[in-house]
């Protein structure tokens, strides 16, 4: 089948949604389907693009979910998604998180015939659901399957966007991280590692470094390795200056070298603080062969099983963590049983696992929907399109007001009372 996948969320930076279009576009391809992704780009020169992704413009950053998410909405990506949609004449239309202001809410709006929506937040606190509320209920209506990546996320659709979603993981390509070898030159002994966006507060790796003094009370030889995105100078500024031969810092790696990152390691860390939805990151640990220790969030707590594949501590609880890392470091064969319960949890998110899942909702929703129906233009779309003015930029900033004025100008505003 023909599948058009849009991703809200600026392709050539670093991220958890972005990462899991790729890898199901990969996967789809591989089982025979023509894939077309839409997304944000911003250098679409330097960005090393597969040719199944097509530019939706540059995108600006806004706050989004405790981060800065880049996105796009504007006339250039307007008129790009509906070019997009009418050219590719999809079996099934795939939007990832549509009440983003991005590329995913504009092909929603540009489009009738088989959809699927995948919810990927855990947080019901986006600008738009505050603002907008039931006023996208409309769009969203057009959705004939939806998906949601974790219970926490399910939570979000049932009670807020009204209906349900079929619960499907991220997905991990097993293989991948199965056997692989540490990153070349690594010193001996006991490696805590963390991956992850190292100024992005939620991550916790602020927590990491207030316990690491007393991590190293405990293990006096231990090691910290630090990779992701992120201003490197600050988080070395953050270490004391005793203990700054004991963290070496990456900075951000290419995604073929996660698997050596996570294999360099004695004891992955996610020390994260809230607002996370799954724990892809957890999972690519695992299985790499990883022991995992992490904060007690509910998204962890399931990809960890309890407990029982990775070891659980109190959120933002520097002592506890320092605690619960140090007593692993020092037990081998604890670490070595955690490994073995992990590796075979891990199955269940491997990509051919969740690709056949998602495959059956394209499936299901193609078989309810009239074999005549295609995915094509909505005219409503129209009334959007004249409230945006010719020649001017993107700007994500504009989104409320532009929405606000559409939804006051829709047919169906009877339907839709306009955000006061």
């Amino acid at each position: 089948m023909r599948v058009g996948i849009a991703c809200p969320y600026t392709w050539d930076v670093p991220g958890g949604v972005q990462s899991h279009v790729r890898d199901l576009a990969e996967h789809l391809l591989a089982l025979g389907h023509e894939v077309s992704v839409l997304s944000p780009v911003d250098d679409p020169d330097r960005a090393d693009l597969p040719p199944w992704v097509v530019p939706a413009g540059r995108a600006v950053p806004i706050p989004y979910n405790g981060s800065v998410a880049r996105l796009v909405f504007g006339p250039l990506s307007l008129a790009r998604a509906r070019r997009w949609v009418r050219e590719g004449e999809f079996d099934v239309l795939h939007v990832h998180e549509p009440t983003v202001p991005s590329v995913s809410m504009l092909a929603c709006m540009a489009a009738t015939g088989p959809m699927v929506a995948t919810f990927h937040t855990a947080t019901a606190r986006s600008r738009a659901l505050q603002v907008f509320g039931t006023a996208l209920q409309p769009v969203l209506e057009k959705v004939s399957g939806r998906i949601a990546v974790s219970p926490a996320a399910r939570r979000v659709v049932v009670e807020h966007l009204g209906g349900d979603a079929v619960l499907i993981p991220n997905g991990v390509d097993v293989a991948r991280f199965d056997g692989a070898a540490p990153l070349p030159g690594r010193p001996a002994g006991p490696t805590v590692v963390f991956l992850g966006r190292i100024d992005e507060g939620r991550k916790g790796l602020a927590v990491l470094l207030e316990a690491l003094p007393e991590l190293v009370h405990l293990v006096p030889d231990v090691r910290l390795l630090v990779a992701g995105p992120g201003d490197v100078d600050d988080v070395r500024a953050a270490v004391p200056r005793s203990l700054r031969d004991r963290v070496e810092l990456l900075g951000l790696v290419e995604p073929e070298d996660k698997p050596r990152v996570f294999a360099s390691g004695s004891v992955y860390c996610a020390p994260n603080t809230h607002g996370e939805s799954f724990g892809i990151v957890l999972v690519e640990a695992m299985a790499a062969g990883t022991p995992v220790v992490a904060s007690d969030l509910e998204a962890f707590r399931r990809v960890l099983q309890g407990g029982r594949a990775g070891v659980l501590v109190p959120v933002r609880d520097p002592g506890a963590l320092a605690g619960a890392l140090g007593d692993l470091l020092l037990d081998e064969p604890r670490r070595r049983a955690l490994a073995r319960v992990a590796r075979a949890a891990v199955e269940r998110y491997d990509w051919q696992t969740v690709t056949a899942q998602v495959v059956a909702v394209y499936e299901t929703v193609l078989a309810a929907v009239p074999p005549t129906a295609h995915v094509e233009v909505d005219a409503d779309l129209e009334v959007l399109a004249a409230l945006l003015e010719d020649g001017e930029e993107d700007d994500a900033g504009r989104v409320l007001t532009t929405l606000r004025r559409w939804i006051a100008e829709r047919p169906r505003r009877d339907r839709v009372p306009a955000p006061r």
